[in-house]
């Protein structure tokens, strides 16, 4: 088979990992990625707090588990010495609620079993009714006969309310990063299943001490350039047209250019704007999907404190009430995690009466959140808020997601949005990319046939 020319637009995770995988198939990618950094909704940010040099923040803060296979396999083909830029630790989930829930050095699934019965701040009923719903679930082979909400599915199975207060309500939304009230039950069980419900590994907290460009955007990056691939920054695609077996790509400011074939792996509702008119009425029902698709945001506050400010643990839940102005609902503290001393990140997932408030207003209400809840000393000496208004799709029931392959030979996709068991995440984004190029580079080998 001979070597393609294939387009990569978009240099998110989904990109990166598609064009790793072009290349190790012998294509050669040239990824288009219309900002000047790398890494789409997973990227790098800078602070400037005086001084000479500004401080370098995630766009949101991301955790990974030990079953993301995907991610941490292109990881080490990457070279990336995980040890380096992540921090891994046994399930700890540890709130100012009073919950305290610590996988146990065990197998599976006795670290659970023994993590539920040491568990604080949930009674033995509560305890009990979670275990019964994990174990029903492992023997149905974590399938639901219908999808239907995590909140219905919850109260279906006699789930107490302070389990799905302290416990359920909490994860889905950081896993699915949808209210549980319309999440989709069986995505939810999905992430269970590869997590609580496998290896103790599987569960593990990987929590980023490195900026997210460094766990995989520039190492990816440099991977392809030095094996022949291009990455162009600045460079934004503005459609696609078809010309005989190829695409050509119209680039803002630039000659057009002919591709064998184009991964198309920007955010889902950017796509229907790259295919619209002539000559993809065959892509109509891609672009139904990518228009209904509703969006979901992530918040994430930063807050400097005095370099003495130090937290018990890295990564804990807040308990959030809405009502008394609580909207944080997980925190960091950067200082473990390898950022400077007294920075804090406070994370709010999915939509809420916080998307009312201006930035001002919201940090301040978060700064007064960890006065009460954690007596963290006075108000931050400065605070940084990043929103994404469409971080994820809404991980809704019976949600049509597009699969990677579409109705057009030669063109794939590649997002955390395309069809797959996992919600949106950096490895659901992974896997995509992965499974984009190896279906475009089997279209590519069979036209030579």
């Amino acid at each position: 088979m001979s070597k393609a020319r294939v387009a990569v637009i978009g240099a998110g995770w989904a990109g990166l990992s598609a064009a790793v995988a072009l290349l190790r198939l012998r294509h050669q990618p040239v990824i288009f990625e219309s900002a000047r950094q790398l890494g789409g909704r997973a990227r790098r940010v800078e602070w400037d707090v005086g001084g000479d040099t500004p401080l370098a923040l995630d766009n949101g803060q991301h955790i990974l588990i030990g079953a993301y296979s995907s991610t941490l396999a292109l990881m080490a083909t990457l070279g990336i010495d995980t040890g380096k830029v992540l921090l891994r630790t046994p399930l700890h989930l540890e709130s100012t609620s009073g919950l305290r829930l610590v996988a146990a050095n065990l197998g599976a699934p006795w670290h659970l079993a023994l993590a539920l019965a040491r568990a604080r701040g949930l009674s033995v009923h509560a305890r009990v009714r979670i275990a019964y719903l994990l174990g029903r679930a492992r023997l149905t082979g974590w399938r639901l006969t219908h999808d239907l909400t995590v909140q219905d599915w919850l109260v279906q199975a006699h789930q107490p309310q302070q389990a799905i207060d302290e416990l359920w309500a909490p994860l889905c939304v950081a896993a699915l990063n949808t209210p549980f009230t319309i999440a989709s039950a069986q995505v939810f069980l999905n992430v269970l299943r590869d997590s609580l419900g496998a290896s103790r590994s599987a569960s593990d907290l990987l929590l980023p001490i490195a900026p997210l460009d460094q766990l995989l955007p520039i190492p990816a990056a440099a991977h392809i350039e030095a094996r022949g691939g291009v990455v162009r920054t600045g460079a934004r695609v503005t459609s696609l047209a078809r010309r005989g077996k190829t695409i050509e790509l119209a680039i803002a400011g630039a000659a057009a250019e002919t591709f064998d074939g184009v991964v198309l792996a920007v955010a889902g509702h950017h796509v229907p704007s790259l295919i619209e008119g002539q000559p993809w009425e065959a892509l109509a029902s891609l672009r139904a999907q990518c228009e209904a698709m509703t969006w979901q945001p992530i918040t994430t506050i930063y807050l400097r404190y005095p370099e003495h400010t130090r937290l018990a643990v890295p990564m804990q839940a807040l308990k959030e009430n809405t009502g008394q102005g609580d909207y944080g609902q997980w925190l960091f503290d950067k200082g473990q995690l390898g950022g400077p001393s007294g920075l804090l990140a406070v994370v709010i997932s999915a939509q809420g009466p916080h998307q009312d408030l201006a930035h001002e207003d919201l940090a301040r209400s978060v700064g007064l959140q960890l006065q009460r809840q954690l007596g963290v000393d006075g108000a931050p000496l400065s605070w940084r808020a990043i929103s994404e208004k469409r971080a994820t799709f809404a991980c809704t029931t019976a949600l049509q997601r597009p699969e990677v392959r579409t109705t057009v030979n030669g063109l794939t996709l590649a997002g955390d949005y395309t069809q797959s068991d996992y919600p949106a995440t950096l490895e659901g984004a992974v896997r995509s990319g992965e499974a984009a190029a190896q279906e475009l580079a089997s279209q590519l080998a069979q036209r030579e046939r």
